[in-house]
């Protein structure tokens, strides 16, 4: 009966352990996410100021979130694997891969069989699962760093993709999935709604669920948290595997959004998404992040490039100054990191 108290107390203590290590990290990621929010203001009042009557409107706005709604989705589960320190730069190629393989499946269905969406969007989640699943599998039970692993899926995802398309856009898309891309629900863009219904999701789960405590105390310490009794091989497999998950639904979103399977576009699509995570002040080296700093990370971006095509500059001018924003982020992160270890 005394054992049986002792191991019920270790694993209280194991617990609040793991919620006093994820608090204090929460609360350490808040203040590079304030800079971001401010920076994120001072871009769209400057916008506003030198674009009154095409930036700040509702049909601009409007787009806006319909731009966001594809790489938010995707910055989701990148969230959950660069706070356990890790990286994914597959992403983008899972998406072709996912969308071109939930394209072609309804076209042979038939685009004007609606059975044919719901088939589609199975073999979305279920491709861009498989490849989330074979990073996990590779990365924690292989020892591969995860740079190399996903470097090496990138190009295997999109070379497949591309052999399956012959390199061509699949543009048999059901009229009423794209309904669904362009449709509206009070103003809001429907793809936006969904893809915030996931990033809270996420979010509550990062926060509040045991997973999302497991997941910070890995990146935090991996060798410490194997310690006190977490399963990090299969912890580090599911989180690559959600990844991979999220990935193929944004595949589904972008078939609605465009109807077509975009496949040049999208190259530089894991950049943009670990940027973005990064900006939110998610860090790099693990441990510390949350959904909301990924939120405002993914606007700062899509808000730059829309700017620039509103103003009349040229868009390469936003590779530069996201480039720069990423930097301080980064920097931000950095000096806060050794404040706390001296």
């Amino acid at each position: 009966m005394k054992l049986l108290e002792q191991l019920q107390a270790a694993f209280q203590l194991k617990v609040e352990i793991i919620i006093s290590m994820k608090n204090k990290l929460i609360e350490a990621s808040k203040q590079p996410v304030l800079t971001m929010l401010f920076i994120l203001l001072a871009i769209s009042i400057t916008f506003s100021f030198l674009a009154p009557s095409s930036f700040a409107t509702t049909t601009n706005l409007t787009g806006l979130l319909s731009d966001v709604a594809i790489l938010l989705t995707i910055s989701a589960g990148a969230t959950y694997v660069i706070i356990l320190a890790g990286i994914d730069l597959s992403v983008g190629s899972v998406l072709v891969f996912s969308g071109v393989m939930g394209g072609k499946m309804m076209e042979r269905i038939g685009i004007e069989n609606n059975f044919g969406i719901a088939i589609g969007f199975f073999v979305c989640l279920l491709s861009g699962l498989a490849w989330g699943l074979i990073n996990g599998l590779i990365v924690a039970l292989a020892k591969v760093p995860p740079f190399v692993v996903t470097l090496g899926t990138l190009g295997a995802a999109y070379g497949l993709a591309l052999v399956i398309c012959n390199g061509i856009d699949v543009r048999a898309i059901p009229a009423d999935l794209v309904d669904f891309g362009n449709g509206r629900y009070f103003g809001i863009p429907l793809i936006a709604i969904t893809a915030l219904i996931v990033l809270t999701i996420c979010g509550v789960a990062l926060k509040s669920s045991v997973y999302g405590q497991h997941s910070y105390a890995i990146g935090s310490n991996p060798e410490s948290a194997r310690r006190a009794g977490i399963n990090v091989d299969r912890h580090v497999i599911t989180v690559y595997s959600v990844a991979g998950l999220l990935s193929g639904f944004a595949s589904f979103l972008s078939l609605a959004r465009y109807g077509t399977t975009t496949i040049a576009g999208n190259q530089t699509l894991n950049l943009q998404v670990i940027t973005a995570v990064v900006i939110g002040g998610t860090s790099l080296f693990g441990g510390t992040g949350w959904m909301l700093g990924t939120l405002i990370g993914v606007f700062i971006p899509v808000v730059l490039a829309n700017g620039f095509i509103i103003l009349g500059i040229s868009p390469y001018w936003q590779y530069v100054a996201v480039g720069m924003v990423l930097i301080i982020a980064v920097t931000i992160d950095q000096r806060r990191r050794l404040r706390q270890t001296t």
